[in-house]
């Protein structure tokens, strides 16, 4: 008789920003599948979910890889219901109303890793800081990159679990990183998204480091922050041949800025601003390779005759994926 470790992983109800929570089960000839994973409890009193007195939610499994972490066992992403089974306030995956897949998504990652003793990015001195932006981009060597060995473990462990990872780099500012995922459906674009940063956390204890998602941690000085770029298409734009097609969906963003800014993540006026990399908050602009554009309209879709995707570059790297993808898909259908 073989017994399987079972990893149920939820989002706590903290606001503005969720945390990832998560426990085991210990289930005897588990099969590995997700039809044979069963909902769970736990106490959302002490998770911002519920009170005291009625302390009870439910987590139901949606989503189930290897875990590559531990042996003969499995990550269990799941909704949080409440005790009568239906959707949870703080449940963001049941926020998305269409997912049929005609939707992919492909979103751009960022985070730093963050020295708990110094309380700043690895590569920052205790004391100071380092050389201005520029040479740690996708940089190699020791003086340039730091935490290689965290973020090369967390590629392995996500290749190893089935996670459709296509990308990592380093990024802009020292300690900053980007891995990049892919997903046909918004739902499994964003349970992809919530495991490869569970992982990432849980490597990340290893090492003794931690992980800043917030979007601005160094405040306004002269660093980049953190995004994470939604990278999305359905059918109609990967086969327009057509610049209106794009202007169409493009302006559909326009009248919806406020909405969208809303689940883009807390705290997104301090990365708006209109300098590195980024549109005001305040604005709302797109372009061919225009990477100060609210929208990106990457430079192959012209050169492909006007079919392709486009990049929301607003969200930010402690966004939701759920909520983002399903208020783009809501925006884009308004349009097509």
């Amino acid at each position: 008789m073989s017994k399987s470790k079972l990893e149920y992983i939820w989002l706590d109800g903290y606001k503005p920003t969720q945390s990832l929570r998560s426990k085991t089960k210990i289930e005897e000839d588990f099969s590995g599948k997700l039809e044979d994973c069963s909902n769970w409890s736990f106490d959302g009193s002490s998770t911002e979910q519920a009170l005291g007195g009625s302390s009870d939610c439910l987590l139901k499994p949606v989503y189930i890889i290897p875990d590559p972490l531990r042996k003969n066992a499995y990550l269990v992403m799941c909704e949080v219901l409440n005790a009568d089974g239906t959707p949870h306030v703080s449940n963001g995956r049941a926020t998305i109303e269409d997912d049929d897949n005609d939707f992919w998504f492909g979103f751009e990652q960022e985070y730093f890793l963050w020295d708990t003793e110094t309380n700043k990015p690895l590569g920052f001195p205790a004391n100071g800081y380092p050389a201005p932006q520029g040479p740690y981009y996708c940089s190699v060597g020791a003086k340039n990159a730091y935490g290689r060995e965290i973020i090369e473990e967390h590629l392995d462990a996500c290749l190893d679990a089935g996670l459709n990872v296509e990308g990592i780099n380093a990024e802009v500012a020292a300690g900053q990183w980007e891995f990049q995922i892919f997903a046909k459906g918004a739902k499994e674009a964003g349970d992809q998204i919530w495991l490869g940063r569970y992982l990432l956390e849980r490597i990340g204890e290893k090492y003794g480091v931690a992980i800043n998602w917030h979007c601005k941690p160094l405040g306004d000085l002269d660093w980049n922050g953190s995004g994470m770029h939604a990278n999305f298409s359905n059918t109609a734009l990967r086969t327009a041949g057509s610049k209106e097609v794009f202007d169409k969906v493009c302006e559909s963003f326009r009248p919806v800025v406020k909405e969208h800014i809303e689940v883009y993540g807390a705290d997104n006026h301090l990365r708006l601003t209109g300098k590195h990399e980024t549109a005001s908050i305040n604005d709302f602009s797109y372009g061919v390779s225009d990477r100060g554009a609210s929208i990106r309209i990457p430079v192959l879709v012209p050169q492909k005759g006007w079919s392709g995707y486009l990049e929301d570059r607003r969200p930010n790297s402690a966004a939701d994926p759920y909520k983002v993808a399903a208020r783009i898909i809501k925006t884009v259908k308004s349009a097509l």
